[in-house]
């Protein structure tokens, strides 16, 4: 009972993290230019009526469904998708947070707000938020767990 206050606590406060900086750009940073903060980072404000990199436009009911039905499968396979142990704690903590960061802006919204520009020169990364950087170092924690673990995957262990 303790693990589960922890980790929604913690999903809790990764979402609000999220949605109080995007309810900063929604006030400070909308009808206004990008704030350069460094000589490659910017803030702006987009509305992404998307996903990744802008892909499926305007596809509000789909996107929604389709975060629905992946924190749902998360949540119920989470002992065979997340490693045991804290890392695989955080990678899950996380991607919960993004899921629903991202799903409550398309929900409310019907887009997605993002405000995180970097840039070399004219070449800019597809801006993003706190809910987006969430699931991306998810993923990045699961794919370095998979790629670099001598443990096995937990379905493995039982076949022995």
């Amino acid at each position: 009972m303790r693990r589960l206050v922890f980790s929604l606590a913690v999903v809790v406060h990764l979402l609000l993290l999220d949605q109080i900086v995007k309810v900063f750009a929604i006030q400070r940073l909308k009808g206004g230019s990008p704030v350069e903060i460094l000589p490659f980072f910017n803030l702006a404000y987009v509305e992404n009526r998307g996903c990744a990199w802008g892909m499926f436009q305007g596809q509000v009911w789909p996107l929604a469904f389709f975060a629905v039905v992946a924190l749902v499968f998360l949540v119920w396979n989470r002992k065979s998708v997340f490693p045991a142990g804290a890392w695989g704690l955080v990678a899950e903590h996380l991607l919960y947070a993004g899921i629903i960061g991202n799903l409550i802006d398309r929900l409310y919204h019907r887009f997605v707000v993002d405000m995180f520009d970097f840039h070399w020169g004219v070449h800019h990364f597809p801006c993003f938020n706190v809910a987006d950087a969430c699931i991306s170092v998810a993923a990045v924690m699961l794919l370095c767990f998979s790629l670099f673990s001598k443990e096995k995957a937990p379905d493995a262990k039982k076949d022995k």
